[in-house]
């Protein structure tokens, strides 16, 4: 685990109790809004939110869609709040680029306000992309903001408490997951909101 990661861990354990009703819980609200917007589920789908968090965004899926919710965090006390929440589920402690699952199991894979955490982003969407079934999408809810805004920032955000690494313009992270091999990739912005999506075929 990198100090990343490391840092990451630290902080979600310590604000899971609770996060709902926390500001950054409220802040991540239309992030999850906006992904069961944008997200086209069927009755049986296998859906695996990576940084789930405390599985908030499953259980509103799951009350969309007949679905068969999944959920890995790198937080222990998350996932344990996450279980809590949605008992039927399957749940895992884990990093992002290395996720217990057997290949091409999912039809659909979220990231909700999570993305500028990941230490490796391009493991992640090769990991992402394996565990996709052909057909199967991956839409990332992700902060956005304007290009000098990223300029200013992104040399600072290194040195945040809670483990964030870079903040992403849509098109570096549309290139990232085109390397990975998927394809049709779109975006949309929606105030300091992105939306991304892609598919493996």
């Amino acid at each position: 685990m990198n100090r990343f990661e490391q840092r990451s861990k630290i902080a979600y354990d310590s604000k899971a109790v609770g996060y709902d009703s926390s500001f950054e819980g409220k802040f991540t609200e239309n992030f999850k809004k906006l992904l069961l917007e944008s997200v086209e589920l069927k009755p049986g789908y296998q859906l695996l939110d990576v940084a789930c968090g405390n599985g908030r965004l499953l259980k509103q899926f799951a009350e969309q869609a007949d679905i068969t919710g999944y959920g890995v965090d790198i937080s222990e006390n998350m996932i344990r709040e996450a279980k809590r929440l949605n008992p039927d589920m399957t749940f895992c402690v884990g990093t992002c680029d290395e996720i217990p699952f057997a290949d091409r199991m999912f039809d659909a894979i979220t990231v909700s306000a999570s993305y500028h955490h990941f230490p490796h982003v391009a493991r992640f969407t090769s990991e992402a992309y394996r565990l996709l079934k052909n057909g199967g999408t991956i839409t990332i809810a992700e902060v956005y903001y304007p290009a000098v805004v990223r300029i200013l920032c992104n040399p600072l955000v290194p040195l945040m408490k809670d483990g964030d690494v870079r903040f992403y313009s849509p098109r570096e992270i549309i290139r990232t997951l085109g390397n990975a091999g998927f394809q049709d990739q779109t975006f949309f912005t929606h105030e300091n909101i992105q939306i991304v999506r892609a598919t493996k075929r």
